[in-house]
């Protein structure tokens, strides 16, 4: 209840600041513009490891925020093991970012496990993720290039046959700077 409280708040937030921007003003000093650097952003793993977007540079990156309480969350988790599964060979890694309390760890493993995520997962209980990429809900999806620059974003459910997904994810992966 106070997450979603806290969301609203943020949502509001958000809106005030847009709407009190101006039309001319650069879009790229959000730093969640398609086409921009991705924001710099840092989080834990399961374990309590320290990890960083920044240890993934010359890597596609698949960045789902998403939590154990959100419905289409759940729904969308295959599709984002399938996307993981059919492209890690190719310099894909996805990370799902978990919002979840902080205590929620073991359950976060569990959950996901259970759903049958095989792919990365972080843990950010202060929900930093998404003031950083300005997310307004989950499930929200950043897809970033080797380079560091932010290629798509979407913010619900993803499918492993959406096609501007597959389309920003094709040409992400044939880019120069990196391998697997």
């Amino acid at each position: 209840m106070r997450r979603a409280a806290r969301h609203r708040a943020g949502l509001v937030l958000l809106t005030a600041a847009l709407a009190c921007g101006r039309a001319d003003a650069p879009r790229a000093a959000t730093g969640v513009t398609v086409g921009a650097p991705a924001p710099a952003y840092a989080a834990q793993t399961l374990e309590g490891t320290p990890v960083a977007l920044a240890d993934l540079k010359g890597r596609v990156v698949l960045l789902n925020i998403w939590a154990t309480w959100c419905q289409p969350c759940r729904q969308e988790m295959p599709a984002l093991d399938t996307l993981h599964t059919r492209y890690a060979g190719e310099g894909l890694t996805v990370v799902g970012v978990s919002i979840d309390e902080p205590q929620t760890r073991d359950r976060i493993a569990g959950f996901a496990q259970d759903l049958g995520a095989h792919y990365t997962l972080w843990h950010d209980p202060d929900d930093r993720v998404s003031s950083t990429f300005l997310a307004i809900g989950v499930p929200a999806s950043y897809l970033i290039g080797r380079d560091g620059t932010l290629r798509w974003k979407h913010v619900g459910p993803v499918t492993a046959s959406d096609g501007p997904l597959t389309a920003a994810l094709t040409a992400a992966l044939a880019e120069p700077g990196g391998g697997p």
